[in-house]
């Protein structure tokens, strides 16, 4: 079994500031939001005591996306997790959600191992458009937080950009359907 790569080490200054001790830099949340969506694990560390506040930070990205009208996750799913941390009983949430996010990790994989080259049919006409149009939408599915394990062939990127923009439209578009008809 292969040996997960070591999470990139942040650092937590008494001032709040976070030093990302690779580049030697400060970074903001933001940034951490962008490692983590270009598929690195991170770790956010108080410098002085040493405590793990990654969690805390992690929920903290979610919660100024969240304010910022971007809908991370249902409002329904919010409160099944409130009500799971306020029941005092063990719940199985946690398990089920990180199981959930296993298998849509596992079949994302799936899906691009089946279009690559290996394949036969993709020696079809068209086929490398449709794989590259089919990573974007699982790439936007997921927010790009499942890093993709087929490289991008340089001349689609402009292209698949261009894709992603308009399944985005099309996945928003879809969401504000769904919450209406809640």
């Amino acid at each position: 079994m292969a040996e997960k790569p070591k999470p990139l080490l942040i650092k937590r200054y008494a001032s709040r500031r976070l030093y990302n001790t690779e580049t030697s830099d400060y970074v903001t949340l933001e940034d951490i939001a962008g490692f983590i969506r270009d598929g690195r694990e991170v770790q956010i560390v108080d410098l002085k005591s040493g405590d793990d506040l990654t969690r805390q930070y992690l929920l903290q990205i979610i919660a100024e996306h969240e304010s910022r009208g971007e809908a991370v996750l249902p409002v329904d799913v919010l409160t099944d997790l409130v009500r799971s941390y306020m029941s005092g009983n063990v719940s199985v949430v946690p398990q089920f959600l990180q199981a959930s996010f296993d298998m849509l990790r596992d079949g994302q994989s799936k899906v691009v191992e089946n279009m690559s080259a290996m394949n036969p049919m993709a020696k079809m006409p068209g086929m490398e458009a449709m794989q590259a149009q089919q990573e974007a939408f699982m790439k936007a599915m997921t927010g790009g937080w499942a890093k993709s394990t087929a490289p991008e062939p340089p001349n689609q990127q402009a292209e698949q950009g261009d894709d992603l923009d308009a399944i985005k439209k099309q996945l928003a578009e879809l969401q504000d359907k769904l919450s209406k008809m809640n």
